[in-house]
């Protein structure tokens, strides 16, 4: 009960600096104190957030639910908050001409109005809860999304330097967004309370709406409202989720759904937590961007650099995999779990296979980030403790990794003046210090002994272990298809070139947040094994009542060993390599060489400039030759599930 004061200020605190943000005005003696203001709250935050943990710990890291006298006044507010919300979408959609949007967000605001005023909720139900699982995710918000902010600090300076005659300057109203954002994700991850979790959850939406159409260009304003009606329906089969468990039982807490479904099953009652397990899973599918509503996140990629971060590593993406893990229990062996699962599974799969064909740096991150979620989605559909504990690596190691790379990917385009793929060309001698924190995000992702790539192959084990043929498939080829894409980049990064140096710009705010990610991302496995045994175990205890020994300890004792000799041999042989002499030799490349190895004259007697180019199937694995048929298979086995789960329920 100690932790209680933190909870409220990490809820509100980042509101009140979103509408200080908000308020300060534009200019160059503004941006300073704006700035200033963004550090000091930022390292506030993260302050919080270790007090949080040092509590919880001090009181045992036992789970901690709130039922407080009183709180009549916030139930109040996080109505008046619903009704906030539903005007601002309702506004913006009838100023953009999209009026049929605002359906959307009129419809459930008034359903869970009247369901909080209907007597319906009977059961004094927990408002804040706090365990293992939302501990991680206030980590996972309070540092990397802090981080973010004060990369975007800088980041926004050169953003708006550069396109100051295309885009207008707002960055007043962009960190009140990213600020509004931290507040919302601390709220729907602390809250047990039903209705409050929708609350967050629909900010969460309309933030990131915000956040899409930051730049006001059609594009923008276009791939905003798809952002909005996408995450706004998912935000609709929440909202029903929660009227129809309820209304029929009185309770108005995740808990205490997840705690009554495993409860009831195999009973008569168990349509009542179904059909509202169902409607939650499918609305965190369309957070989590699962196909078939992958394409919302592609289309937030127009928005700046920071924000892209902020949406597919800390927070909004991540929401859909939170509620998803917290009802994993619940959708063990079920309709439900099986049909999350296959979802899940086949956009790990297919969007692995349309990253091959990316070469914009952000589009690749981006189909990675979807396919990633979809394993976790899976994994958490799957919900037996092996899996979950692959899950959480996943999300731990994702968050830290997705975040440096969107970043490296921001400051390298800021430097570079592109973000293409082909453009970064021997970035390991041209831009040193961003490749190689570049090279350890990606190694962070698909090389062994990284957790991501541990993770998938605890998947692929519980997927064998179940029997799961179908599962099985879609880990091995879509983890084939993931090193494939990846390695190409790798390639590029650490390709020799005769190219220039490039003046890297990258503000020291910038490379404050990069290095640390880096350095964090190194940490993580190394102290694989103590989180294992200190803090995934208990979480697991938590969700299941049992753990689960997925990995051996001397197994990843010997991962910590292999991470050191990773990094330490390339080291050596660096300090080694420059006291010896060499004797270059020109390369034969199909001609007379011109004498720089990089070009050549060839056989009509011209000058032809050597160029080395990965091959990216466009034609074969574009997202307009793969994205609609796999929208179609997805939402077919959507539609059909569904049915067959609300028809089973009744």
């Amino acid at each position: 009960m100690s932790s209680v004061p933190i909870v409220p200020f990490l809820i509100i605190f980042p509101m009140v600096i979103a509408l200080v943000m908000l308020i300060i005005p534009l200019g160059d003696k503004a941006n300073r104190v704006r700035n200033a203001i963004a550090y000091i709250s930022c390292i506030a935050i993260m302050a919080a957030v270790a007090v949080l943990v040092g509590l919880w710990v001090a009181g045992g890291t036992r789970p901690i639910a709130l039922y407080q006298e009183g709180m009549e006044l916030a139930d109040n507010a996080t109505l008046v908050g619903e009704f906030i919300l539903m005007i601002v979408a309702v506004f913006l959609s009838f100023k953009y001409h999209k009026c049929w949007i605002s359906i959307f967000s009129i419809v459930p605001t008034v359903a869970i109005a009247w369901l909080e005023k209907s007597g319906y909720i009977q059961h004094e139900s927990p408002r804040i809860y706090i365990d293992h699982l939302s501990i991680l995710m206030c980590l996972i918000v309070g540092i990397i999304g802090s981080l973010i902010v004060i990369y975007a600090v800088g980041y926004m300076h050169g953003y708006h330097h550069y396109l100051h005659k295309r885009v207008q300057d707002r960055r007043n109203y962009f960190f009140m967004v990213l600020f509004l954002l931290l507040g919302a994700m601390f709220g729907l991850v602390l809250s047990d309370s039903l209705t409050w979790i929708l609350l967050f959850w629909e900010t969460t939406s309309v933030c990131a709406f915000l956040l899409v159409g930051y730049t006001r260009e059609p594009v923008a304003v276009r791939n905003s409202f798809r952002v909005l009606w996408m995450n706004l329906l998912g935000g609709c089969t929440l909202t029903t989720g929660i009227i129809i468990f309820a209304a029929a039982t009185g309770v108005n807490s995740l808990s205490g759904l997840t705690a009554f479904a495993e409860l009831k099953a195999g009973t008569p009652e168990e349509g009542l937590a179904v059909i509202p397990v169902a409607l939650i899973a499918f609305a965190a599918l369309t957070k989590s961007a699962q196909l078939p509503f992958s394409t919302w996140l592609l289309g937030a990629m127009v928005a700046p650099t920071p924000s892209s971060a902020l949406i597919d590593s800390a927070t909004m993406v991540k929401a859909g995999i939170y509620m998803l893990f917290r009802l994993a229990p619940a959708m063990h062996e079920t309709a439900t779990g099986n049909m999350v699962a296959f979802v899940g599974g086949f956009t790990f799969l297919a969007a692995s296979f349309i990253a091959i064909a990316q070469s914009d740096g952000k589009k690749v991150l981006a189909m990675s980030t979807i396919s990633n979620l979809g394993l976790m989605v899976a994994c958490a559909g799957m919900g037996t403790p092996e899996t979950i504990w692959a899950g959480i690596f996943l999300m731990i190691f994702h968050a830290v990794s997705k975040s440096l790379l969107f970043q490296n990917v921001g400051a390298t385009e800021n430097s570079l003046g592109s973000r293409d793929i082909e453009n970064m060309h021997g970035l390991l001698y041209r831009l040193p210090f961003l490749a190689f924190c570049m090279f350890i995000g990606i190694a962070g992702m698909c090389m062994v002994p990284f957790g991501m790539l541990i993770s998938k192959w605890a998947v692929l084990r519980s997927s064998i272990d179940e029997n799961d043929i179908i599962m099985t498939f879609m880990v091995v080829f879509g983890s084939a298809t993931t090193s494939f894409y990846w390695t190409k980049w790798l390639g590029k990064l650490i390709a020799q070139t005769n190219e220039p140096k490039v003046k890297d710009i990258t503000k020291p705010n910038e490379k404050i947040s990069i290095s640390i990610h880096a350095v964090l991302m190194i940490a993580l496995c190394v102290l694989m094994p103590f989180l294992t045994k200190v803090y995934v175990e208990p979480l697991l205890g938590e969700l299941f009542g049992t753990t689960a020994q997925v990995i051996p300890t001397s197994v990843l004792y010997l991962l910590v060993f292999i991470i050191v000799f990773f990094f330490a041999v390339p080291i050596i042989s660096y300090a080694f390599s420059k006291k010896m002499h060499a004797n270059q030799k020109l390369s034969y490349m199909s001609g007379i060489n011109t004498g720089s190895n990089d070009g050549f004259t060839n056989s009509f007697g011209n000058e032809t400039k050597l160029q080395l180019s990965n091959y990216y199937f466009k034609n074969v694995l574009g997202i307009r030759k793969l994205m609609i048929p796999c929208q179609f298979i997805t939402l077919s086995v959507l539609i059909v599930m569904m049915a067959m789960i609300i028809g089973g329920a009744f």
